[in-house]
C-alpha cells in the first residue's frame, strides 16, 4: 500500500516514528494526482508547489518536537467553496473564475495553524447545487470505483479525491447531504455536524440556516481528529454555537452495549434499492450483535422533507447569489450598454443552468402573495420535522438509516429529471432541516462493487454518540479499508 493510500493516524505514527517525512507523503500524493486525476477530475486548482514548500517547513518543525498536532504533515483538499487567502475559489461557477479571497475561511485557518499541506481546490457542484456533481462549470468528476458513474454531490470532488488517495482527508459542507451522499457513494467517512458546530465564516453560502462544514476522511479515528480541529466558536460567524468543544478522539470506544438505536420505517419503502436495503438490514443486525437494543421507530412527516427544502433553500440562494452581479465578483460580461444590461448579461452567462432553477424557485416563493402560501408554511412544516426526531431522541442514542436510496448512478441518468435528481437526498436532507448531526459510514458493496453507506443521526450536539457507534461498526468489518482499482 502506498503512503497516499493511508490514513491521517497511520501516518502520523511513522511521523513520530521517523519512518518517513512530510515530504514523502506529498511526493507519494503528487504521483497519484498525476496518475489518476486526468480520469477522475477531482481538482479545480492544485498548488503542488506550495505543498512541497509546506511539506519542507513541517519536517523541519517536527525533527525538533517530540509531539506535534496529528495533522501536522498530512497533505488535505479544500472544497472549493472556502475562501483561501491568494488561491482562485471558484465555488464551481464561472462567475467567480479568476476570483482570488483577500482572506482565509476560519476552517482554513485553523487547519493551517495545526500544520496541514494543502494540496488544492476541489471539484464541485456550483454553489453546491447537485447530487451527483455534473453540474460544475469546470467538469465533472467521476467516481473512482467506476469512472462511468457519478461521485455524488455536491462535494464530489472531495470524496473521488480522499477515496482515489489524492489527498489523505478533505473538508466539506452538507447543505442537504453533501457531505453524506458523496461520501455513501464514493466509500469514505463523512460527518456533518450540528448546525453552529463549526464555523461557516468564510465558506461561500448556498443556503444559510442549512449549510454546515464536515470532515470526509477514510476511517472514523481520522473523522474524530479532523474534529477536534473544526470544532468550535466562532465570534465572526452569528450562527456559531458556543458550546462546549469535547475531545472527539475519547469516543473511540468499541462498545456500545445497552444502546438503543432507532430504524424509521418511513426509510424503508418503495425506491429504496435491493442491495443496498440488504446491506443496511446486514448492519442493523451487526449492531445487535455488539450489544445494541434496534426498535422500529417513526418519522411521520418524512415525506414532506424534499419539498420543504426546496422551498426554503432556494429561497435562501436567491438571496445570497443576488451578490454576484458581474460588478464586486469575478466574471464581467464586457460587451453590456447600461448597468442593468451589465447584471442581465453578466449573471446570464456566469450562472449555469441548476443555479439559474434555483434562483427562480427562490424568487418565487419570497415573492409578494405567494410568501405566506409556500415560504412560512415551509418553515411550520420543519418545525414538525424536527420534532419528530427530538421525540425519537427521548428514548434512543442514535438513529440508523440509509444513506443514500442506491449505489452511484451512471453520468446523465438524472440530469434531465431534476425531481429524480432531488430524491436522491430523501434520507439526508431532513437531519439538516432539524440541525442534526449525521455521519456516513461504509457498510458494504454491490455484486457490481459500489460502494454503500450507512447513515448515523444523533440529537443536537452529540457528535460524540455518533462517532462511538460508528467506531465499534467499523472495528468489526473490513468495508472501510477497500481502496478502489485505478
Amino acid at each position: 500500500m502506498e503512503l497516499c493510500d493511508l490514513t491521517i493516524h497511520e501516518l502520523h505514527e511513522k511521523l513520530k516514528k521517523r519512518e518517513i517525512r512530510s515530504l514523502d507523503i506529498v511526493d507519494s500524493v503528487f504521483k497519484r494526482i498525476r496518475s489518476v486525476e486526468p480520469k477522475i477530475h477531482s481538482y479545480i486548482t492544485l498548488t503542488e508547489e506550495l505543498a512541497f514548500i509546506q511539506a519542507q517547513t513541517s519536517d523541519a518543525m517536527m525533527e525538533k518536537q517530540k509531539d506535534f498536532p496529528p495533522l501536522m504533515g498530512i497533505p488535505i483538499g479544500l472544497k472549493d467553496i472556502f475562501l483561501t487567502q491568494g488561491i482562485q475559489t471558484t465555488c464551481g461557477s464561472k462567475i467567480l473564475e479568476g476570483y482570488i479571497p483577500p482572506y482565509d475561511a476560519t476552517t482554513v485557518e485553523k487547519l493551517k495553524q495545526n500544520g496541514m499541506i494543502l494540496t488544492g481546490k476541489l471539484n464541485m457542484d456550483e454553489f453546491a447545487m447537485g447530487s451527483s456533481n455534473e453540474t460544475s462549470s469546470f467538469g465533472i468528476v467521476k467516481n473512482p470505483w467506476d469512472l462511468e458513474r457519478i461521485p455524488g454531490g455536491s462535494s464530489g470532488g472531495s470524496v473521488a479525491a480522499v477515496s482515489a488517495g489524492e489527498c489523505i482527508a478533505a473538508t466539506g459542507t452538507d447543505t442537504g447531504g453533501s457531505i453524506r451522499q458523496p461520501a455513501s457513494l464514493c466509500g469514505v467517512v463523512g460527518l456533518k455536524p450540528t448546525y453552529g458546530r463549526v464555523s461557516r465564516y468564510g465558506v461561500i453560502a448556498f443556503a444559510s440556516s442549512l449549510d454546515q462544514v464536515g470532515p470526509l476522511t477514510k476511517d472514523v479515528t481520522d473523522s474524530a481528529l479532523m474534529m477536534n480541529l473544526l470544532a468550535g466558536h466562532d465570534p465572526r460567524d452569528s450562527t456559531s454555537l458556543d458550546e462546549k468543544v469535547p475531545d472527539y478522539t475519547r469516543s473511540l470506544i468499541p462498545d456500545i452495549k445497552g444502546w438503543r438505536l432507532g430504524v424509521p420505517k418511513e426509510y424503508f419503502v418503495k425506491g429504496l434499492d435491493s442491495e443496498v436495503e440488504k446491506s443496511i438490514r446486514e448492519a442493523i443486525r451487526l449492531f445487535e450483535k455488539l450489544g445494541a437494543k434496534v426498535d422500529e421507530v417513526s418519522l411521520p412527516h418524512t415525506d414532506y422533507g424534499v419539498p420543504t427544502y426546496y422551498i426554503l433553500a432556494p429561497a435562501e440562494a436567491s438571496s445570497n447569489l443576488a451578490r454576484y452581479d458581474g460588478i464586486r465578483y469575478g466574471y464581467r460580461q464586457k460587451e453590456a450598454t447600461t448597468l442593468i444590461d451589465l447584471y442581465k448579461r453578466s449573471r446570464t452567462k456566469g450562472f449555469g443552468v441548476e443555479v439559474k432553477r434555483r434562483i427562480m424557485l427562490g424568487t418565487y416563493v419570497l415573492s409578494a402573495g405567494y410568501y405566506d402560501a409556500y415560504y412560512l408554511k415551509a418553515q411550520r412544516v420543519r418545525t414538525l420535522i424536527r420534532r419528530d426526531f427530538e421525540k425519537i431522541f427521548e428514548n434512543h442514542d442514535v438513529i440508523l438509516a440509509p444513506t443514500s436510496p442506491t449505489a452511484a448512478w451512471k453520468f446523465g441518468e438524472k440530469t434531465d429529471d431534476p425531481l429524480k435528481m432531488y430524491l436522491s437526498d430523501i434520507y439526508t436532507i431532513n437531519v439538516n432541516l432539524a440541525g442534526l448531526p449525521g455521519m456516513s459510514i461504509p457498510c458494504g458493496f454491490t455484486k457490481s462493487g459500489l460502494p454503500i453507506g450507512l447513515q448515523l443521526i444523533g440529537s443536537h450536539f452529540q457528535e460524540e454518540k455518533l462517532l462511538r457507534a460508528a467506531y465499534t461498526y467499523e472495528q468489526s468489518t473490513e468495508w472501510h479499508k477497500r481502496r478502489p482499482k485505478l
